[in-house]
């Protein structure tokens, strides 16, 4: 016969008795074990984030401290003042004196003694600076006169019909020159520029040419118109 309460062949326990296995820790130590592994994940994700934020916080102060020296640098550096000496200035070149009137020479000429039928004569004004440095003579329009005579008789002056005027300022050395030359077309002139039939005579006939410039006269120089 088979006792009854007994386990049976595999040695199963009586029912209605708890029972666990055999070497299986106690449940409530499990749970503290795991609420002590939960706690230190916890600390240790709060550590990392807490360590993140520190050096985050350490850039930003860093790079707080760059910008503020570089401010202050800058500043400093344009606050100081310049030590480099200036150069000193050129000397500028003393302007050249007007020519001493006195001290001018103005002189008429012709390119030839005497002129053939349809040949017209090179009237020449030449200034000579006579004083001992160079100086400046306006030698425009606006200051010179070609006149041409026949005894009395008015026959040609440059400024009778000049359109226009001008100033052409040169700088003549010591005892050097200038030369403007005249083109005359053997013709006749009034002053305000009237109609003038009447040409000049030829036929050997005599002609001064006298040359101004501003108050400055030539004396005559004598050609013939053949």
């Amino acid at each position: 016969m088979v006792r009854q309460g007994t386990s049976g062949k595999n040695g199963s326990k009586p029912k209605g008795t708890p029972g666990r296995q055999a070497g299986r820790p106690p449940l409530k130590a499990v749970y503290r074990r795991r609420r002590l592994f939960v706690g230190l994940a916890l600390l240790l994700v709060a550590a990392v984030a807490l360590g993140g934020f520190a050096a985050v916080s350490g850039a930003m102060r860093s790079a707080e401290q760059a910008s503020s020296t570089d401010r202050n640098g800058s500043d400093g550096q344009a606050a100081k003042p310049d030590a480099t000496p200036s150069a000193s200035a050129t000397p500028s070149t003393p302007a050249t004196p007007t020519c001493d009137q006195s001290l001018v020479t103005v002189s008429a000429s012709t390119d030839k003694a005497a002129y053939a039928e349809g040949e017209n004569p090179l009237l020449s004004l030449k200034v000579t600076n006579g004083g001992k440095v160079a100086c400046e003579v306006n030698l425009g329009t606006s200051q010179m006169e070609y006149t041409v005579t026949s005894g009395s008789d008015r026959i040609f002056s440059s400024v009778d019909c000049q359109v226009e005027s001008g100033d052409l300022v040169k700088t003549i050395a010591p005892g050097q020159s200038e030369t403007a030359n005249f083109p005359w077309q053997r013709n006749r002139s009034i002053p305000g520029c009237g109609a003038v039939s009447a040409k000049p005579g030829a036929g050997g006939a005599y002609y001064m040419f006298v040359a101004r410039l501003g108050s400055k006269a030539s004396s005559k120089a004598v050609f013939q118109l053949l």
